[in-house]
């Protein structure tokens, strides 16, 4: 098939771009400008330098293609892309694959499919097109919801390696809070594997949730960054210190405590999660001091 993906050069489009050539398919990727449009070309892929956001390019774009894949998912461009998107695959039964946030269903120990969203701020603009999706007619649309990415040594993880220390070489790290919220966890190549089985396989009007299972606290990886590092372990900080520090929009995401199991994929998809650990990618793999020092 000949796909129409977004956000192609970014941190997750990195991993999904090789993973649908992989599997055999073509890839027409817009982006924003020619040296994004040479990595693409690079990389195999076709490229369309254009704006996310031009409805009659999108339109077209969607309409050649034989699906499409949304990873550039944004507030400024979701309004814009999305109904461009189904009215250029309007009635084909094409599949659509759009990006969510796990952030939108709140605190939550058993996060699902199911679960009722709450989302903080930073994410309360997603469920309006998101359900656009999820209600088209005509068009096989989907939602892949990633938990926090990690991997390639980059990603939110780096707010947990990349904390700010007290003065001294064996000064200890600085948490999030005090480190007690869980994180659900996703390998960045794990998803790309999703993605491309959502396109292939998913069911119209699914949610699906890529998590590994792993749901460490953020006190446990900010331990591993801090011995990996060769300091003197971590110190907690108030809600009030991580939200001057982050701004209290993003503080009040990563602060969330939240955990889920990714189980609907696993099941409908035969989605099987294998990247290594985030646990073990900050203790010694890409994270680790001695991997960025290679």
């Amino acid at each position: 098939m000949t796909i129409l993906l977004t956000g192609s050069t970014g941190y997750i489009g990195s991993s999904v771009l090789p993973r649908l050539l992989e599997e055999g398919h073509s890839v027409t990727a817009v982006v924003r400008d020619e040296a994004k449009a040479d990595a693409v070309r690079a990389a195999g892929g076709s490229a369309v330098v254009g704006d996310a956001t031009d409805v009659e390019l999108v339109t077209r774009l969607a309409r050649e293609s034989d699906g499409v894949i949304h990873l550039a998912s944004a507030p400024d461009v979701d309004p814009v892309f999305i109904p461009a998107v189904l009215e250029g695959l309007a009635g084909s039964g094409k599949p659509f694959v759009h990006t969510g946030g796990v952030w939108a269903y709140g605190p939550n120990a058993d996060i699902t499919e199911d679960s009722p969203a709450a989302p903080p701020a930073i994410s309360a603009w997603r469920g309006a097109t998101e359900a656009l999706v999820l209600a088209a007619e005509g068009v096989r649309g989907t939602v892949v919801v990633p938990a926090v990415v990690y991997g390639h040594g980059k990603g939110l993880a780096r707010v947990i390696v990349d904390a700010p220390r007290g003065a001294g070489d064996d000064a200890p790290l600085r948490l999030i809070g005090d480190g007690a919220q869980h994180w659900p966890t996703v390998h960045a190549d794990d998803l790309a594997a999703l993605y491309v089985l959502a396109l292939e396989r998913g069911t119209a009007g699914s949610v699906y949730i890529a998590a590994s299972g792993a749901n460490p606290t953020v006190r446990e990886l900010a331990e591993l960054a801090a011995a990996a590092a060769g300091v003197s372990g971590v110190e907690a900080e108030t809600v009030a210190q991580t939200e001057e520090r982050l701004g209290a929009g993003f503080a009040e995401a990563v602060l969330l405590d939240q955990q889920a199991r990714g189980t609907k994929a696993r099941i409908d998809l035969g989605w099987e999660p294998n990247g290594p650990s985030l646990a073990d990618e900050i203790a010694t793999g890409s994270y680790a001091p001695e991997f960025a020092r290679a």
